[in-house]
């Protein structure tokens, strides 16, 4: 990404990003709604394949972490001046170019994954990660051991082939990076393999072995938001913008904007119409069409198109 590359060395210096740095604090904050079920893995599959339906990334169905982690950092921030008195602190949590997964690694937090996310034995990969930069010298705590071994299941159930080999994505087929970070058209070969996908994906933590070892958050600003756990595309479609603001109020999926929101949702609706003639999905791309901009113009076309591929 732009912004990553732009920042260069400071990613691996954490010194040259926040001057008289000496330590990194680093910390993981577990983001399983709290009424998580048992066999969760198993309905987010049956999501997947349920073409109709609309796949938002389990992380972002309900407060905007970015809030949630950073205010806590901050408390914690505090508590610790209180405990040695004045010092530097800046907390970050996927919020600068900081190499968050490298850091928790070298910490103890967890070890990176072949899908290149942190993951802990005790607790799979679904857990945000925050640091505090701090100018305090403190002891270092041992990096964590690998634990993957010979398996690539993260690999092998990426739909875009985005994980090129352990360890190495290629951001620009990866689901994740395509439906959030991209603000252009979705290349023409990987939207039919975006299924049903609107915002993020979580195919390589849902397979992955460790994740079964997942926690639930005890937080409720986790909890689902109604009807990001339950909607049919067609439902999230309807949204005109004044809706989809007030919706995505306090959430991640607000920061995409409506037009990339949009985009993602006829892919996704194109889909569906190649799974299966749908005339209500149909109805619903046609009467959109005449007020569309360009680039969602072209994403209904092609979504119309998909009826007789």
């Amino acid at each position: 990404m732009g912004y990553m590359q732009r920042h260069g060395a400071k990613r691996a210096r954490p010194a040259e990003l926040v001057p008289g740095t000496l330590s990194v604090i680093t910390a993981r904050m577990d983001y399983l709604p709290r009424d998580t079920a048992l066999g969760w893995q198993a309905l987010e599959w049956q999501r997947l394949r349920s073409a109709q339906q609309a796949a938002v990334s389990v992380y972002a169905r309900g407060r905007d972490y970015h809030k949630v982690l950073r205010t806590r950092l901050q408390a914690l921030a505090t508590r610790l001046a209180d405990e040695v008195g004045p010092l530097g602190a800046r907390v970050f949590t996927d919020s600068a170019p900081v190499l968050e997964v490298e850091l928790a690694a070298r910490s103890g937090v967890g070890w990176r994954g072949k899908h290149t996310l942190a993951l802990q034995r005790d607790a799979g990969s679904m857990f945000f990660l925050g640091e505090i930069f701090v100018d305090l010298d403190l002891p270092a705590t041992p990096p964590a051991a690998a634990h993957c071994g010979s398996c690539r299941a993260c690999l092998d159930i990426c739909p875009t082939q985005a994980i090129v080999a352990p360890y190495r994505l290629d951001a620009r087929r990866c689901i994740s990076y395509l439906t959030i970070e991209h603000d252009g058209a979705i290349p023409l070969a990987l939207r039919p393999l975006l299924g049903n996908r609107i915002y993020g994906c979580d195919d390589c933590q849902l397979v992955c072995p460790w994740n079964k070892y997942a926690r639930r958050s005890t937080l409720p600003d986790f909890d689902a938001r109604a009807p990001l756990g339950t909607a049919t595309l067609l439902q999230l479609w309807a949204w005109d913008e004044d809706e989809f603001l007030r919706r995505t109020e306090g959430s991640a999926i607000r920061r995409i904007g409506y037009a990339r929101w949009q985009r993602n949702l006829a892919v996704a609706l194109g889909n569906a119409l190649r799974a299966a003639p749908d005339a209500e999905i149909e109805h619903a791309l046609r009467a959109r069409l005449p007020a569309a901009g360009e680039m969602l113009a072209e994403h209904i076309a092609w979504a119309l198109d998909q009826i007789n591929a």
